[in-house]
C-alpha cells in the first residue's frame, strides 16, 4: 500500500519545476537587471506623485513662459540676439537640479520608513539602488528637457545646426543633471532633509541669475565676469547655445565636461559610501 501512495505522489519528469540557473547577486548582469527594476520602481513612483509631476514638467514651463513674457523682448532688444535660446537652455538646466532634490527627499524617506534597509537585506546587487536611482535621474531630466524644448520651440526655439548637435543639445542636460545628482546624493546620507533643502536652494539660486542665460557676460560688472563665465551653468548654457544657433562650442563644450565628470569623480565615492551608510541604519 505505501509503494502504491508513494508511486502515486511521485512526480513525472513532465510536471517536475524547471531548474533556475542559480547566479550571484554581485554578478554584473545582477547588476544590471536589479538597475533596470530600481528604475522603474521609482519612475512609476514619480509618475504617480503630483508633487513630482509639477516639479518636472510644469513649474520649468511656467518658468519658461514667464521668463520670455516679462523679459524676453527687453533682452532681445538690450543684447540684440534672442533670448529664447538662452532662457531654453537655463531652464532644463535649473529643472535638472531642482528635480534632484526632489529625488534626494524621496532617498530620505525610504531611509526613514525603512525601504531602503528592506532592500539592502533583500538578495539585491549591493550598487543597485544608487545606479537605479541615477538612471531614473537620466530618464527624468531627458523626459523634462524635452518637454521644455517643446514649450521653447513654440516661442522660436528652433535647431539650426542640425539633427547631430540637438542630440549633443539634449544630452548636456542629462549628463549635467546626472552629475548634480550624485553631489545631492552624497549631501543627502549626511544631512537632515530641510538643511539639504536649504542649501541646494542657496546653490541653484546663485548660479541662476548670476549665469549667461539671462544676459551675454560682459553685461556683469567686471570683477564678476569670469566667474559668471566660467561657472558649470555658464558653460552649459554657452555650449548648448552654439549648438541649437551661435556661438562658440568646443570650448564651453570642454568646460561642462570637465566641471561634470569631475563632480562624479569627487562626489561618487562618498555618494556610495553614504547610500550604503543610511541602508545598514535605515528604520
Amino acid at each position: 500500500m505505501s509503494v502504491a501512495v508513494e508511486t502515486a505522489w511521485a512526480p513525472s519528469e513532465q510536471s517536475a519545476l524547471p531548474r533556475v540557473p542559480l547566479r550571484s547577486e554581485r554578478a554584473p548582469a545582477a547588476l544590471v537587471q536589479h538597475s533596470l527594476i530600481e528604475c522603474k520602481r521609482l519612475l512609476v513612483t514619480w509618475a504617480r506623485d503630483p508633487a513630482t509631476t509639477i516639479q518636472t514638467l510644469i513649474y520649468p514651463a511656467l518658468t519658461l513662459l514667464m521668463l520670455h513674457v516679462v523679459l524676453g523682448t527687453t533682452i532681445d532688444k538690450a543684447t540684440g540676439a534672442p533670448s529664447v535660446y538662452g532662457s531654453v537652455s537655463m531652464i532644463t538646466l535649473v529643472a535638472a537640479m531642482s528635480g534632484a532634490v526632489v529625488s534626494a527627499l524621496g532617498f530620505k524617506t525610504e531611509q526613514a520608513t525603512g525601504l531602503l534597509g528592506r532592500f539592502w537585506t533583500m538578495p539585491i546587487h549591493r550598487a543597485a539602488g544608487l545606479t537605479g536611482r541615477l538612471l531614473a535621474e537620466a530618464i527624468r531630466v531627458l523626459i523634462t528637457t524635452l518637454f521644455v524644448i517643446v514649450i521653447g520651440v513654440c516661442i522660436g526655439f528652433r535647431f539650426w545646426n542640425g539633427p547631430l548637435a540637438a542630440l549633443a543639445l539634449i544630452a548636456l542636460p542629462v549628463l549635467f543633471g546626472v552629475a548634480f545628482a550624485v553631489l545631492v546624493t552624497a549631501l543627502a546620507t549626511v544631512s537632515e532633509g530641510v538643511l539639504l533643502v536649504n542649501i541646494v536652494s542657496i546653490v541653484n539660486t546663485l548660479l541662476m541669475f548670476f549665469n549667461s542665460g539671462f544676459v551675454p557676460v560682459y553685461a556683469y560688472p567686471s570683477w564678476l565676469q569670469k566667474t559668471v563665465q566660467n561657472q558649470p551653468m555658464s558653460t552649459a548654457i554657452d555650449a548648448m547655445k552654439g549648438l541649437c544657433w551661435d556661438g562658440p562650442v568646443a570650448v564651453p563644450l570642454l568646460k561642462t565636461l570637465a566641471w561634470t565628470l569631475g563632480a562624479i569623480v569627487i562626489f561618487a565615492y562618498p555618494a556610495i559610501r553614504g547610500y550604503r551608510r543610511s541602508a545598514e541604519r535605515s528604520g
